[in-house]
C-alpha cells in the first residue's frame, strides 16, 4: 500500500515538474515542490481560520479562566471540569490550533521519504537527480558542503534558504513578543505568582521556537527543506493577516512600557 502511495506521489511530482519546465527549466522540480506546498497550505487554510477564531475566543475567556482558578484554588479536578464546561458552553476547542500543523505532517513526510529513497516502486528514483540550481534535491546541507563549502554553488543555495528562514523567524519572534505583551499571562493569586507553574519561563522560550526551523532545513533533504521554508513563510504571512486584530499598535506598546 505504501509503495503504491509513494509511486503515485512520485508520478504527481514528475507531472507537476514537467508542466512547470517551460517556465522554470532545470528548477522545475523545485518549483513543483513549492507549488505543492502552497496547495497543501491552501487546503488547510479554512482550518487555520477556524483556529484563529478559537484562539481569539480563548483570549476573551481569560478573565473567566482567572476567576475559575481563584474559585477552585488547588482543587485541580474541579478546575479541569469547570474549564471544560466553560469551553463547551462557549464552543471553544483548546486543540483547534493544532489541527493545521498536524494535517501538514503527512505531506512533509511524503516529500522526505520520496527524496530519501534511492528506489521507488521497484525502479531507480529519478527525482534524486533533479536540482535547485547546483544543489541536488535529495541531499542535505552537510552533503552540499562537501562540494565547494559554504560559498560553493551548492552551499549558496542553502545560504539563501537560511536567510529566508532567519528573516521569517525574526518576524515571528517580534510579532509573538508583541502579542504576548498585549495578552499577559493570568495571575492566580496576589503576589504575582503564575497561574500555571513554569508558564512564565515557557513564555520566554516559545518565541524562540521559530529559529529551530534553521536546524530542520539543515538536516533534511533539500526537497523537504523547500517544503519547510515555503510552509513557514506561508504561516508567517497567514498569521499576520488572521491575528492582526490581536496585536496592539507599536506606539501603544511604547506608551505602556
Amino acid at each position: 500500500m505504501f509503495t503504491s502511495l509513494f509511486s503515485a506521489f512520485a508520478s504527481l511530482a514528475e507531472h507537476l515538474a514537467s508542466l512547470l519546465e517551460p517556465v522554470f527549466h532545470g528548477a522545475s522540480t523545485a518549483a513543483a515542490i513549492v507549488l505543492f506546498t502552497a496547495l497543501v497550505r491552501l487546503a488547510v487554510h479554512p482550518l487555520s481560520r477556524q483556529a484563529a477564531r478559537g484562539q481569539k475566543a480563548q483570549a476573551k475567556l481569560r478573565p473567566q479562566m482567572a476567576a475559575l482558578r481563584e474559585k477552585h484554588g488547588k482543587d485541580s479536578k474541579a478546575l479541569q471540569k469547570a474549564v471544560m464546561e466553560l469551553h463547551a458552553a462557549e464552543k471553544v476547542s483548546p486543540l483547534s490550533g493544532c489541527l493545521p500543523s498536524l494535517l501538514q505532517m503527512p505531506a512533509f513526510f511524503l516529500l522526505y521519504h520520496l527524496f530519501s529513497s534511492t528506489r521507488i516502486g521497484g525502479r531507480a528514483n529519478a527525482l534524486l537527480d533533479h536540482t535547485l540550481f547546483a544543489a541536488p534535491l535529495g541531499v542535505n546541507w552537510t552533503a552540499a558542503l562537501a562540494h565547494g563549502g559554504v560559498f560553493g554553488a551548492r552551499g549558496l543555495v542553502y545560504l539563501v534558504l537560511f536567510a529566508i528562514v532567519a528573516a521569517v523567524a525574526t518576524f515571528n519572534y517580534r510579532r509573538m513578543k508583541r502579542q504576548m505583551a498585549a495578552t499577559p499571562l493570568p495571575v492566580a493569586a496576589p503576589g504575582g505568582q503564575d497561574a500555571v507553574p513554569g508558564m512564565a519561563a515557557m513564555s520566554k522560550f516559545i518565541p524562540l521556537l521559530s529559529f529551530a526551523t534553521l536546524f530542520t532545513v539543515a538536516v533534511v533533504p533539500l526537497a523537504a527543506a523547500l517544503y519547510v521554508v515555503t510552509s513557514t513563510t506561508w504561516t508567517a504571512v497567514e498569521r499576520a493577516f488572521l491575528y492582526k486584530d490581536m496585536l496592539p499598535a507599536p506606539a501603544a506598546l511604547a506608551t505602556a512600557a
